[in-house]
């Protein structure tokens, strides 16, 4: 179950850090790495294509840099739900921990 609650959390975490721009995934990735610095970086990628193989994220190409072109992330309207969601949860889940005292 750590394993699960860890991905939605990290899910959560990247789509709140695109919420207001886009962003290049690199930039995502080194964002994420401040907050979980024992996830490894190719975790964040994995979470940046699996976000927009479901729709919460969309992707823009930028230009090229010394190797592939970049890849910009954006939220969605989708993804703008499925982080609501996920923060209600959250907070949900932290009121029943804090009531119980943990």
């Amino acid at each position: 179950m750590e394993a699960q609650i860890k991905k939605g959390i990290l899910e959560m975490c990247v789509l709140y850090t695109i919420r207001d721009r886009e962003m290049y995934g690199y930039d995502v990735m080194k964002s994420m790495k401040r907050h979980f610095p024992e996830v490894n970086e190719s975790t964040f990628y994995a979470i940046l294509r699996r976000l927009h193989a479901d729709g919460s994220a969309e992707i823009t190409l930028g230009e090229e840099s010394n190797g592939p072109t970049r890849k910009y992330y954006r939220i969605t309207a989708a993804g703008q739900d499925v982080l609501r969601l996920g923060i209600e949860s959250w907070k949900r889940i932290r009121a029943i921990v804090d009531e119980m005292g943990i």
